[in-house]
């Protein structure tokens, strides 16, 4: 676990603009129009019509997508009664969360006030302003009554995520650690120690979960809670045993099958560990010390199943894997509460997704390639992108179901569709290619099918119905692999290249090249001994139709793929190049990038070759090019060198393309600032035009712009490179690429596939 220490952790804080949070708005502001449209005298409209019916609050305002996180200050973190203000970093962090998580504004509001009835008071006089209510570090016993009183007086959710997250997330953790532990919950004894807000929810959770009262000791710092102590609160009257035989945790953990920790560390022992039952469940989640180290805990027995809430233990319980998409679920269909079925759809939607096939995201940010349900993972980790998803919907399905929703869903895959692209997990570009690409899988070949990466990615895109893949390798090692990373193959074709079955297609590859190749000197021989190779071998499957397309790059260098790719395949007759492009989806637009891997210095025929080959790109993407060709000058300004080309290319297609949207030479700030371009330029063709093509003079402006630009906006997406011009469908990926990226090249190639076959038997014309 990294040390943070003091000096850091300020630094974090203060460094920049202070704080972690900002307010941004969501609506043009920069005209007159836009605020007299934002507030007087536009902004009376929308309040007229709230007034008229108090739900179009929700139409016209971010009531919706709004949460406030409200604390007075008296139980925050591991750090007790420290006051409203200084609590205030605490809550900013939990509205970052909800954002970066659940893409949920929030408002961080600091209640200097104890008294649990003018607490209340205030909350309540504030709640119109918001979609949900995240009471968040409040002590106990107040909690308890806050929470109970605001979730009857309002018509919106609240929940104190001290309570229900921690209880939420460990229910799920418990009920499938139960599971691996081939345990039934209604017979398991249960000691919870500790007996304050997260203890009592996390305890009636697991009741309604199936466990029973009178298996479970709850301890808490005067020792087992028994029926007869005096003086008893409410909450922990509920959990106090009839047994007098127990009276320390030492005693209670005595054949005990579940440890539950919400105290403080240290506390349990080896001893005590090793004096439970077989299989024994501990969840030590005080934080940062956990009751029992993890180390210490598995040296105690080896069938201990451990859970701690460190983020560098296995099976973390983390609140952030509940509360964003509980609320999420819970705004969405504009619920009037948070109430228990939603809270059991949220437990068994987390359980589940542990048990689902790990993600390549989250195996990469954990640096493991073996996630899968068992001792060592039963919950899901904190940065699973399904989570959003899965617990979201459940929720508002449960809203629904119970009654308390006002806005129901009807379109349950356009909803989950909708989650994704809100988070940028994906973009309408992507889930539109993955959608055509279903509807017409091809037969693709895959280079690397030893590479981890390109396996996963196989087998993520035929469980998507993208592809038929076609793995290149040895079998027995590619299901060696496959069995380690616990991945199915079953309805996957391998196809060894090396085997001595393989001698009859080889020499027809070897064939066929030589003959395409002879004038070029080719013998039969050489080409045959390159058939040994994956890169010509698969090539060679596609030009000779066994299949459609061929995805190669994570192992072979770029110089190399392109000589193969100009043997085996060949460029189009009508151009004397191809080319690669890469698209960026920003939060600004799409923008398409070429060339980006192939010419390097590129002279005047080239870059009209490049400009040609992006405009039938974008359009092949159903857009309409807007190309600006780039350069350090503008229009004629520098007459030497680069720009010099660049001015001539752009001439050349301007004769020969008259209806085509292009213009250059420019600088990048003017392609892209069209008010700048049209004040300073209004000649241009691309007058009143936003660009959405980018056509740099060579291939290192081309490719350090576009991952200049993914390198300062982590949220955009990448997409590529994208292969132009080849007689074939040919695409390249690179070392670089996750298993996303060559999903979504795999989509792209599929496509490509099916084009050529409609161009081929006339259907359509490009």
């Amino acid at each position: 676990m990294v040390k943070i220490t003091k000096e850091a952790a300020l630094e974090y804080h203060q460094s920049g603009r202070p704080g972690k949070i900002e307010v941004k708005p969501t609506k043009p502001y920069r005209t007159q129009t836009d605020l007299s449209l934002a507030y007087s005298p536009g902004v009376a409209y929308p309040c007229l019509e709230i007034q008229e019916n108090p739900d179009n609050v929700y139409k016209y305002t971010d009531k919706g997508n709004l949460v406030a996180v409200i604390s007075n200050g008296t139980a925050v973190l591991g750090l007790g009664d420290i006051g409203a203000m200084s609590g205030k970093p605490v809550m900013e962090g939990k509205g970052l969360l909800f954002k970066i998580y659940g893409g949920i504004d929030v408002f961080d509001i600091e209640v200097d006030e104890k008294d649990p009835e003018k607490f209340c008071e205030a909350v309540e006089r504030i709640a119109p302003s918001f979609g949900g209510i995240n009471l968040e570090d409040i002590k106990a016993p107040e909690c308890f009554y806050i929470e109970d009183r605001l979730k009857k007086n309002l018509n919106i959710p609240v929940m104190h995520d001290d309570q229900h997250g921690t209880a939420i997330i460990s229910a799920a953790g418990l009920k499938n650690a139960l599971e691996v532990a081939g345990k039934d919950i209604s017979k398991v004894k249960i000691v919870v120690n500790g007996a304050g807000a997260a203890a009592i929810s996390c305890t009636k959770l697991y009741c309604a979960l199936g466990a029973v009262k009178e298996n479970i000791i709850m301890i808490d710092s005067k020792g087992v809670i028994t029926s007869d102590r005096e003086k008893l609160t409410e909450q922990k009257k509920l959990f106090a045993t009839d047994r007098r035989d127990v009276h320390t945790l030492e005693e209670a953990m005595v054949g005990a099958d579940v440890f539950v920790g919400l105290s403080k560390g240290n506390i349990l022992t080896q001893a005590m560990v090793r004096s439970m039952a077989d299989c024994p469940i501990v969840f030590a989640l005080a934080n940062p010390v956990p009751e029992i180290s993890y180390e210490d805990a598995m040296a105690s027995r080896p069938d201990v199943l451990m859970a701690t809430g460190r983020s560098d233990y296995p099976n973390q319980i983390n609140n952030v894997i509940g509360f964003p998409y509980i609320f999420r679920g819970a705004l969405d269909v504009h619920a009037k509460a948070i109430n228990e079925e939603m809270k059991m759809a949220a437990v068994h939607a987390i359980a589940n997704l542990a048990k689902e096939t790990v993600p390549d995201v989250v195996n990469d940010v954990y640096h493991v390639s073996d996630l899968t349900f068992g001792p060592k993972y039963f919950i899901p980790k904190p940065v699973d992108p399904r989570l959003i998803t899965e617990v979201s919907a459940a929720v508002a399905k449960a809203a629904m179901d119970s009654g308390v929703a006002r806005h129901p869903i009807t379109d349950w895959e356009a909803y989950k569709k909708g989650l994704m692209q809100l988070l940028g997990q994906e973009t309408k570009l992507t889930r539109k290619l993955h959608d055509t690409a279903r509807l017409h899988p091809q037969k693709v070949v895959f280079a690397e099918g030893g590479h981890p990466t390109m396996m996963k990615a196989a087998v993520q895109a035929k469980q998507e119905g993208i592809c038929d893949p076609i793995l290149l390798g040895n079998p027995d090692r590619l299901h060696r692999l496959a069995q380690r990373l616990k991945l199915d193959l079953s309805n996957i074709n391998i196809i060894d290249m090396r085997a001595d079955q393989e001698q009859g297609r080889r020499a027809t590859y070897a064939k066929h090249l030589a003959e395409k190749r002879q004038r070029q000197g080719y013998t039969f021989q050489e080409a045959y001994d390159k058939m040994y190779e994956r890169n010509y071998f698969g090539m060679m499957m596609v030009e000779q139709g066994e299949a459609d397309a061929f995805i190669t790059g994570l192992y072979t260098k770029y110089s190399n793929t392109i000589k193969v790719a100009k043997e085996v395949i060949g460029i189009r007759k009508e151009y004397e190049t191809f080319g690669t492009m890469h698209i960026l989806n920003t939060k600004k637009g799409t923008y398409y990038i070429a060339d980006t891997l192939i010419n390097r210095h590129p002279d005047k025929n080239i870059l009209v070759d490049i400009a040609r080959l992006s405009a039938h790109t974008v359009r092949f993407f159903n857009e309409e090019p807007r190309i600006a060709m780039i350069s350090y000058s503008n229009f004629g300004t520098d007459e030497t060198g680069s720009p010099t080309n660049v001015h001539n290319a752009v001439a050349e297609m301007q004769e020969r393309y008259p209806d085509l949207a292009i213009d250059g030479e420019m600088q990048v700030n003017f392609a892209l600032n069209k008010q700048l371009r049209d004040d300073k330029y209004p000649f241009t063709r691309l007058k009143g035009l936003d660009v959405n093509t980018l056509v740099f003079p060579n291939m290192s402006s081309a490719n350090g712009s576009y991952k200049l630009l993914q390198a300062l906006d982590p949220d955009a997406e990448i997409i590529g490179p994208i292969q132009m011009g080849l007689n074939k469908p040919i695409h390249f990926t690179d070392f670089e690429c996750s298993v996303r990226d060559i999903v979504n090249i795999t989509a792209v190639a599929v496509l490509d596939a099916y084009v050529e076959k409609l161009k081929r038997s006339a259907l359509v014309l490009f």
